[in-house]
């Protein structure tokens, strides 16, 4: 039943992952404009800013060596596969999800590693305050799916009663 839920939650993540970077790449040709303002809401701002990640979470690991992507790509893949195990055994339907989401972002990002030696990062949010601009790290789709997929689980985690245990009186 987890696998009913989470391999469809992970292809729907990778779909519009992988469909979001073909447009940014392709159709908005994003690199060449490098960065394109979407939204201002009072303080808060969106744009699409061009980013190739090298590195992982927040451009750690980062680096330009032959087979760092490649090393990236198969620590991903490890990770993936590991997943995989935990959604077919998750307990939950939430948890299914959520580590589909996860997978489905990894695998996103995989791709990216593999066909452009690099991550395609292309969401900006930022905040415009008194001292200055405070600008997030530049993410994508899979980046997004992992966090929120991450962020569920920790909710299921933290919040789930555990099976077999009553309330008391």
């Amino acid at each position: 039943m987890s696998l009913r839920l989470g391999l469809p939650a992970a292809a729907v993540l990778l779909a519009a992952d992988q469909a979001s970077k073909w447009w940014i790449l392709e159709d908005l040709r994003l690199p060449e404009l490098r960065n394109v303002p979407l939204l201002e809401l009072g303080p808060l701002g969106l744009d699409l800013t061009m980013v190739w990640n090298r590195g992982v979470t927040f451009g750690l690991l980062s680096g330009d060596g032959p087979l760092n992507h490649l090393i990236l790509a198969l620590l991903s893949a490890a990770i993936a596969v590991f997943l995989l195990r935990w959604m077919a055994r998750a307990e939950t339907p939430l948890v299914a999800v959520a580590v589909g989401a996860v997978v489905g972002g990894a695998i996103g990002n995989i791709i990216d590693r593999l066909r452009f030696g690099a991550v395609v990062d292309f969401v900006d949010v930022h905040l415009t305050l008194a001292s200055g601009v405070w600008h997030w790290y530049v993410f994508n789709v899979a980046d997004a799916g992992i966090v929120c997929g991450v962020g569920a689980l920790l909710a299921d985690a933290l919040f789930r009663r555990p099976s077999g245990l009553k309330e008391a009186p």
